[in-house]
């Protein structure tokens, strides 16, 4: 039994036609929740923090959509749900353990690596599920709680898409996936402040949004706000994602990769005849 298992490579959740099709809906949405406000007009009275409950009740039923898809198109099973269980609530886990001090978030590097084992579809579910649940646990719901619940799907996500899934393995993934711990920990606070800073007006007209304002005078106003109010946060993250991901990625991957070999996600069911009588 162990020869056998051992002999079996450990693929990714395959991502099918209507999983990429789910997958692209819930992005585009996600984008337009995202920047809507810089094409608002003045007079629509726009604040994430009203939009925000609609977001979360669109959001559920689409990450449903997502994980059914995924069930359709590869027949996920109930090891399947247990896995996702189990990384939801250890991602949940780690989230309090950095206390939000200076933006030190340590699940990103279990988002990181999950999704790059288990393939996009199900890191997407993964990532968002896991940022509800810590965000239950933690205390920390409000309107900021859907945005990111999508930032973390597509952390987890493109992780999943990163090359060299079959070929690429030690030292050279572990740089790769470490860069990519730093890209997309920074890019996470980018797009986070997005959602709270068209709502945080009046700080200071260099950095406040201005509705109907040029989108381009507002990006520029953004950018300065993030210099201000940001960088402080994100870049501790990304350091230590990525010092996490270098220090004990390469034991979690094979962790990761001989869980998933064990629930062999792509194999087919196969059916055969009992004897005669049984």
């Amino acid at each position: 039994m162990t020869g056998g298992t051992a002999a079996r490579p450990a693929r990714p959740v395959r991502l099918g036609p209507r999983s990429a099709a789910v997958l692209a809906l819930v992005s585009v949405i996600g984008v337009a929740a995202f920047g809507w406000p810089l094409l608002a007009a003045p007079e629509s009275g726009l604040a994430h923090s009203g939009d925000a409950p609609w977001l979360f009740a669109l959001l559920l039923p689409l990450l449903l959509a997502v994980a059914v898809a995924t069930v359709a198109d590869t027949g996920l099973d109930a090891k399947a749900v247990a896995m996702l269980g189990v990384l939801a609530a250890a991602g949940a886990a780690l989230r309090p353990l950095g206390a939000g001090t200076a933006g030190l978030q340590p699940m990103f590097f279990l988002m990181v690596l999950s999704g790059r084992v288990l393939g996009p579809g199900f890191g997407f579910v993964l990532g968002a599920l896991t940022m509800f649940a810590s965000a239950l646990l933690t205390g920390g719901v409000g309107p900021w709680m859907p945005f990111q619940m999508l930032c973390m799907g597509w952390v987890t996500m493109g992780a999943g898409l990163l090359p060299g899934q079959h070929t690429l393995r030690g030292r050279g993934e572990l740089l790769m996936l470490a860069g990519y711990g730093v890209v997309s920990s920074v890019l996470y606070g980018l797009v986070m402040n997005l959602q709270g800073w068209p709502y945080i007006a009046g700080l200071s007209t260099g950095i406040s949004f201005v509705p109907g304002d040029p989108p381009a005078e507002n990006l520029a106003r953004y950018v300065t706000y993030v210099l201000a109010t940001s960088l402080g946060w994100d870049i501790p993250r990304a350091v230590l994602t990525a010092g996490l991901i270098l220090a004990v990625g390469g034991s979690v991957l094979r962790a990761l990769r001989r869980a998933t070999r064990r629930a062999a996600f792509d194999a087919p069911a196969r059916f055969t005849a009992g004897p005669p009588g049984s």
